[in-house]
């Protein structure tokens, strides 16, 4: 079930991130799971390297984080998967 979860974690984590971004990313939807996925475990460590990883009530610090890290994950992403497949 955590792997469920995770993938879960990461479909919502990377469409946020796109949301984040201007413009459009023509990566596909599979790719922006594993990049929301990547960006939630990088967003975990660095928010226990703040110490913000557990809070009281929703960890709002560590959600932007997460999908922050996704953001710039796809960001990178983008012009490789666009040149690629152009």
């Amino acid at each position: 079930m955590s792997f469920l979860w995770a993938v879960i974690a990461g479909l919502v984590i990377g469409l946020l991130a796109k949301l984040v971004l201007p413009g459009r990313q023509p990566v596909p939807l599979w790719l922006t799971v594993i990049l929301g996925m990547a960006g939630a475990i990088a967003g975990n460590a660095l928010a226990t390297a703040f110490g913000v990883r557990d809070t009281g009530g929703i960890d709002w610090i560590r959600h932007i984080f997460q999908i922050g890290i996704a953001a710039a994950l796809l960001a990178a992403v983008t012009p490789l998967w666009a040149r690629r497949h152009a």
